[in-house]
């Protein structure tokens, strides 16, 4: 198995990934600790944290082997290369950027761009994307994931935005084959309470996996 496989199978087995808006390294290496004592198979540093690289530079260092660093909120090729030499392991973006998704292929690093159409879906799966981003979530709800895989059952999809710990089990159920989870999941993080970070991914991953088996 390729290191980019390796990669899409670690998150769709956990089905979480925790999007990080942190401030500072400091707070996102905080926060990657919680995620990784609950069970998160991968963090998202998206670049509107400032000084996004240097993030995803030290995480990926420090927690080469345990959890899964991608880099988020990529909006060009540019931004994803400087990215995966600083050390991300997948690149997520809000929307389709053929750019983006090219330069990913290139390097074997897995891509997830941004769809909301069933057009968006069918480019995105035809210039080789693996998982497709569903966003913003809370604009459909779970709904949308049953009906893109209606006619396009082949379509692997993670909703982000709108995902909380009482609808993540809805999102599954529909077909998601992860989700990406942010400020319902990190909050805490605020005010330093990231005891219930690690609660909550810990939540989060179960009710993935109850929701599996149904």
């Amino acid at each position: 198995m390729s290191k980019k496989w390796e990669i899409i199978k670690k998150i769709t087995d956990s089905g979480l990934v925790v999007v990080v808006r942190a401030e500072n390294a400091d707070t996102a290496k905080k926060i990657t600790d919680a995620c990784l004592e609950g069970g998160a198979a991968a963090i998202e540093i998206t670049y509107t944290v400032p000084g996004a690289t240097k993030v995803i530079e030290e995480l990926a260092k420090e927690y080469a082997g345990q959890i899964i660093i991608g880099a988020g909120t990529v909006l060009d090729a540019e931004t994803a290369r400087i990215a995966i030499l600083s050390g991300a392991q997948y690149v997520v973006s809000p929307y389709l950027s053929r750019e983006t998704l090219k330069l990913c292929n290139r390097y074997q690093v897995p891509c997830m761009p941004g769809v909301m159409t069933i057009e968006g879906v069918v480019e995105a799966m035809e210039l080789g994307a693996d998982i497709l981003k569903v966003f913003p979530g809370e604009a459909f709800g779970p709904g949308i994931i049953k009906a893109i895989k209606g006619p396009l059952p082949q379509a692997n999809m993670m909703p982000t935005g709108g995902v909380n710990i009482d609808n993540v089990a809805d999102w599954i159920k529909a077909g998601a084959v992860a989700v990406g989870a942010g400020g319902s999941l990190t909050a805490g993080a605020k005010t330093g309470d990231f005891a219930s970070i690690k609660r909550l991914a810990a939540e989060f991953v179960q009710k993935i996996k109850e929701a599996r088996q149904k």
